[in-house]
């Protein structure tokens, strides 16, 4: 079984706020199911593994061995591939460069949709691929610090590499604020004006409920020695579970819409691995829409020595293996969520344990200047926060309770 953090880490939307907060290559020859000697050892770094059955099926699966070509002329049949992804982790890019080269290669009418960016700065992304823009221009066009946050460096080869092939971006997402009214008030309390287009999404499987109910209540204060959980008609959930389904419906329709278009193109999604694991999200909102084979792709880090950790039998129509101890990307962070997009903006929450709990900052607080300069929005907290050098000292004014006050954000060195 996964790990919480493997499975659940996608489960809320990830904005510049939040992101603070919060190869094809194998030599393996013929398909072969994993033997009873080979379930007992880690699988290998660099070797594929599909699924004998699709994600989300009744009937069992099983994981077999399966060899990089063999996968990727399956997957290029399709009308939809997906492409998960920890969005930090900078070998998982480097894995979707290598599937889309190779996707590509087979079948060059492409286009990629991306989690990333909402369907308003959608001329952007039509500019970027154009030629038109520079790598700054079309990140301040597409409003990347504000909707997404994390390093762009860890995206931009994906980005270059549908430039250089004229290859369409497709902007999957909605405004966070549709999500957050979703999972605040309901579905039905969004006028249909408001909702950008999206339709009512499919019933969650049985099994992605229970999944997101976990979450929900991971994400409830802690609850006293004996107390009951929340029941099961809960309204708080049953809006958090609209609210992801929400968004799984609206990737799931702008992928579909653009699969189903004249001469259809092969579209592929590049997303957080939690809306595909085990054929619930995106890909169950898909075949409710009419694409009845979508095919999963997932990458796995595996753990070496005695807590060898395997991909559930599952998890994805194939799985790559990633070598063990892969490097996130770097980048610091502080471990907040932001409000505001010009001005002070105000930290609405804190992670706990994070660098920034630690330092002492706190929701509530106006962040006023930064490393002695004035802060005019988010995305200068943003910029200099990620270009902060390791093992140094970061000072932060903030207003609290009508006072200025100086907060020292203290860096961990570079690991060795």
């Amino acid at each position: 079984m996964l790990s919480r953090p493997v499975l659940l880490a996608f489960l809320l939307p990830v904005t510049a706020a939040t992101a603070l907060a919060l190869s094809i290559a194998t030599g393996i020859s013929g398909a072969q199911p994993l033997q009873p000697a080979e379930t007992d050892r880690c699988p290998q770094p660099g070797s594929w593994l599909a699924a004998t059955t699709a994600p989300g099926s009744s009937r069992d699966t099983a994981l077999q061995l399966r060899p990089a070509p063999e996968l990727i002329a399956e997957a290029a049949r399709r009308q939809v591939v997906l492409l998960g992804e920890h969005h930090d982790n900078a070998d998982h890019h480097r894995w979707q460069l290598q599937v889309l080269a190779a996707l590509h290669a087979r079948r060059p009418d492409m286009a990629i949709g991306f989690e990333m960016f909402p369907r308003r700065v959608q001329p952007a992304l039509d500019r970027w691929v154009a030629g038109e823009l520079s790598e700054a221009e079309f990140l301040r066009l597409s409003d990347w610090n504000r909707v997404w946050g994390f390093d762009p460096r860890l995206y931009l080869p994906l980005f270059h590499f549908a430039r250089l092939n004229r290859i369409p971006m497709i902007a999957l997402n909605v405004e966070r604020t549709l999500v957050r009214q979703v999972g605040a008030s309901g579905w039905d309390s969004v006028p249909e004006a408001q909702r950008e287009g999206v339709t009512r999404a499919a019933p969650a499987p049985e099994a992605y409920a229970a999944l997101l109910r976990e979450t929900f209540e991971m994400h409830l204060p802690p609850r006293a020695p004996g107390a009951a959980r929340p029941p099961e008609g809960d309204t708080r959930f049953t809006r958090f579970l609209e609210a992801q389904l929400t968004w799984d419906r609206a990737m799931a329709e702008a992928l579909a819409q653009r699969a189903r278009a004249f001469s259809a193109p092969l579209v592929v999604g590049v997303m957080g691995s939690g809306h595909l694991q085990f054929g619930h999200g995106v890909p169950h909102q898909l075949r409710d829409l009419g694409i009845a084979d979508p095919y999963t792709m997932l990458p796995f880090d595996a753990a070496s020595g005695p807590d060898c950790s395997r991909p559930p039998q599952a998890l994805a129509n194939a799985v790559f293996i990633m070598p063990a101890g892969a490097a996130p990307a770097s980048g610091q962070r502080l471990g907040i969520a932001l409000a505001g997009d010009e001005g002070a903006p105000r930290i609405e929450k804190v992670a706990a344990e994070s660098l920034a709990a630690r330092s002492g900052l706190r929701a509530g607080d106006r962040i006023q200047r930064i490393a002695g300069a004035t802060v005019r929005g988010a995305d200068d907290v943003t910029a200099a926060v990620r270009e902060q050098p390791p093992g140094t000292i970061l000072p932060i004014v903030v207003q609290r309770d009508g006072r200025d006050i100086e907060v020292m954000v203290r860096f961990p060195p570079r690991a060795p």
